[in-house]
C-alpha cells in the first residue's frame, strides 16, 4: 500500500512538470539556487555544514532563531524563562505551529484507530480534533506542534544508535546513560534542565539540529525520512532526483507574517541544482538561469571582483553585491608537541615569528581581491563580543627576523600542509616564512587526509578555520582548552595553559554579557602571546544576486533565509 501511494505521487510530479505547458511557470517565484558540495540527507540530526544547513532550513524551525543582527529571536518558542541558577530553561510554544501537510499523519491515525501505540503516552494532538488557527481547515494530513514533538526531537539527537554529529550541543544537559532532561510539562510547556550553568545554551538551541520533527513522519518513512523531510518550516519539501534537482514548495500554512498581516513566505518555492562543476555553475549565474551564487572561487574572481573588492562595472545591471562581516577566522595552526627539540621557548618564539611575518593585507588584496579583514587580531572574528584588532600581530618583518636571530632558528625547516583550495594562501605563507631566514616546504593533501593526520598530532603546521556554530566567542575559545585536546576534542593544536583553563570555566558561570565580553578578550590575549595559530584573517560573507531578486539580506552565520525574499 505504502509503496502505491508513494508511486502515485512521484507519478503526479513527474506527469505535472512533463505535461505542463512552456510559459505556465512565469508566474511561479522560483529561487534557484546550485549547490555544487551536494547533499545527501534532509534529516536535521545531520545538518553539519552549510549545504545541508541551508536546505533544512528552509524545511525546519527551532525553538529559537537568531535574526539577521544576530539577535536571539522566537520561532516554535513564543517566550522563555531561565532560573536564577541558569540550570532551567522553560519555553513557552506558539499554539498555531502545524507541521507540513503529509501522508504519514493519516497513516498515523490509522494505526491509532486499530489499536495502541508506543507513542500512546505522548500528548499527541490528534489531527480531527484540532482547531486549526486562522481560518484554516481540520485536515488528517497535519497535525499542532506540542512540547512532546520537542522531547522525541531532542532524544533522536542525542540517541547514540542515529550518531548525528549535533550530539555536543546537548552535552550541558543533565542526562544519565538512559535519559536526558527533557521534558514536556504540558502541550505548551516545554523544559530543559542543564548539569551546569552555559550562558550559550540559548543560542545553541537554534542550530538546525535542534529542529523539531514529527514522530509520525519519522516512524512512517523510516530509513527514507532522509529524503521524505517533514517540518513546520516555510517550505515543505516536493521532489528530489538526488545529484540532479531538489524542490521545496511554498508551505501555505507557515505561522509566521509579516508586519502587515502577510504571510510568509512570499515565493512560491526553491529550486536546488547539483552542477558539481563551479566554473559551469558561474557561467549559468551569469547567464540567469541561477538567483543567488556564495563566496567566489578562485577561478573567475578577477572575472567579478576589482581588486579592491568591488563589483565589475559590466555586472552592475544584472547583478547585486551582498557582502558583511563573516563569523569565520581562517588561520594556520601549530602542533604543540610537549618533546619539541626546540624547547618551549624557543618553539614559541618560531611561532611568533610566523605570525609577524606575513603581510596579510597584501594576501588579502592579491588572493583574495580584498575579501575579508586582516586577521591582527585573536580567534574572537569582528562582530563578536570580546573581539579585539590589537591583541594579535600585526606585519612587522624586522621584529620577526631579530626573533629567528636571537633563538638561532635559521635555517629551521617548517613543514606546512594545506588542501588544494588554499594552495595559493599557503604558497603566499610560504615565501613569506623563507624571508626571515626559515625554511618551509609546503605538501598539499586531499582534505579528508589532512583531517586525519591533525587528529593524531602527525601534522606540523597546516590550513585551519573555524566558522561559529553559534554566535558566541566560547564556540572559538573552547578550541584551546585542555579538555578538549583531539582526537577527542576540537584543539588539534594542543595548547594548554592553565591560566587560560581557569579563565574560560570563569566565563562559563559569568550570566553578565559585558564581564563575559571581558574575560573572552582576556582569554584571547593569553592564548595569542603563544602563537599557537597564525590568525590570516577574518572572511566576509559575500554573495551575489540577481536583481530580479528583492530583500535578499545576509547575516554574519550565512544562514540562507528565504522567508522575506521577494521575485520580480
Amino acid at each position: 500500500m505504502r509503496r502505491r501511494l508513494l508511486g502515485l505521487v512521484l507519478l503526479l510530479v513527474l506527469t505535472a512538470g512533463c505535461g505542463r505547458r512552456q510559459g505556465d511557470d512565469e508566474n511561479l517565484a522560483i529561487f534557484k539556487y546550485n549547490e555544487s558540495a551536494g547533499i545527501l540527507t534532509l534529516d536535521p540530526i545531520y545538518a553539519k555544514d552549510l549545504p545541508h544547513i541551508w536546505a533544512c532550513n528552509q524545511v525546519f524551525n527551532s525553538l529559537v532563531a537568531f535574526d539577521d543582527k544576530m539577535n536571539l529571536v522566537p520561532m516554535v518558542a513564543k517566550s522563555w524563562d531561565i532560573s536564577e541558577d541558569g540550570l532551567r530553561y522553560t519555553f513557552h510554544l506558539r499554539d498555531d505551529v502545524l507541521f507540513h501537510d503529509d501522508t504519514c499523519f493519516y497513516q498515523s491515525a490509522l494505526r491509532r484507530a486499530q489499536g495502541p501505540s508506543q507513542h500512546e503516552e505522548a500528548k499527541v494532538v490528534e489531527p480531527v480534533e484540532i482547531e486549526i488557527r486562522r481560518s484554516q481547515t481540520p485536515t488528517l494530513k497535519s497535525r499542532l506542534v506540542t512540547a512532546q514533538d520537542f522531547v522525541y526531537s531532542f532524544n533522536r539527537v542525542v540517541d547514540k544508535s542515529l550518531n548525528s554529529p549535533g550530539l555536543w550541543i546537548f552535552s550541558s544537559v543533565k542526562h544519565d546513560d538512559e535519559q536526558y532532561a527533557f521534558t514536556a510539562l504540558d502541550d505548551t510547556t516545554f523544559q530543559i534542565e542543564l548539569s551546569k550553568p552555559f550562558p550559550p545554551f540559548l543560542g545553541i538551541l537554534s542550530m538546525t539540529y535542534a529542529s523539531v520533527v514529527p514522530h509520525e513522519a519519522v516512524e512512517y518513512y523510516g530509513d527514507d525520512f532522509r529524503s521524505h523531510p517533514v517540518g513546520t518550516g516555510p517550505f515543505k519539501f516536493q521532489y528530489w532526483k538526488e545529484g540532479v534537482k531538489l524542490v521545496f514548495r511554498k508551505n501555505p500554512n507557515y505561522f509566521e507574517c509579516d508586519a502587515t498581516g502577510e504571510r510568509l513566505p512570499y515565493i512560491d518555492a526553491v529550486s536546488v541544482s547539483f552542477l558539481i562543476d563551479k566554473q559551469v555553475a558561474f557561467l549559468e549565474f551569469i547567464k540567469g538561469k541561477f538567483d543567488f551564487m556564495s563566496g567566489i572561487d578562485a577561478r573567475y574572481k578577477d572575472e567579478l571582483l576589482t581588486y579592491d573588492g568591488n563589483l565589475r562595472k559590466k555586472y552592475e545591471d544584472k547583478i547585486e553585491l551582498i557582502t558583511e562581516p563573516y563569523l569565520n577566522t581562517e588561520y594556520f595552526s601549530f602542533f604543540i608537541d610537549p618533546n619539541d627539540p626546540l624547547g618551549p621557548d624557543r618553539a614559541r618564539a618560531l611561532r611568533q615569528a610566523v605570525s609577524l611575518c606575513i603581510d596579510r593585507e597584501k594576501m588579502l588584496r592579491y588572493l583574495r581581491n580584498g575579501i575579508g579583514e586582516p586577521g591582527s587580531g585573536g580567534m574572537i572574528p569582528v562582530g563578536l563580543p570580546g573581539h579585539s584588532s590589537t591583541i594579535g600581530y600585526s606585519y612587522d618583518l624586522k621584529q620577526a627576523q631579530r626573533l629567528v636571530a636571537d633563538n638561532h632558528l635559521q635555517g629551521y625547516l617548517l613543514q606546512l600542509t594545506t588542501v588544494a583550495d588554499y594552495a595559493d594562501i599557503g604558497k603566499f605563507v610560504q615565501s613569506q616564512v623563507e624571508q626571515i631566514g626559515l625554511q618551509c616546504k609546503m605538501e598539499v593533501m586531499p582534505p579528508a587526509t589532512m583531517r586525519s593526520m591533525r587528529s593524531t598530532g602527525s601534522l606540523q603546521f597546516f590550513r585551519s578555520s573555524w566558522v561559529a556554530d553559534y554566535p558566541d566567542a566560547e564556540n572559538y575559545l573552547s578550541l584551546f582548552t585542555t579538555g578538549n585536546f583531539a582526537p577527542s576534542g576540537p584543539n588539534y593544536t594542543h595548547y594548554s595553559n592553565p591560566k587560560y583553563d581557569k579563565l574560560y570555566d570563569k566565563a562559563l558561570l559569568c550570566n553578565d554579557l559585558e564581564q563575559r565580553a571581558q574575560y573572552y578578550t582576556e582569554m584571547d590575549s593569553l592564548m595569542m602571546r603563544d602563537a599557537p595559530v597564525v590568525v590570516l584573517f577574518y572572511d566576509e560573507v559575500l554573495r551575489f544576486v540577481n536583481k530580479r531578486v528583492k530583500d535578499m539580506g545576509s547575516n554574519p552565520t550565512n544562514l540562507l533565509d528565504l522567508r522575506r525574499v521577494r521575485m520580480e
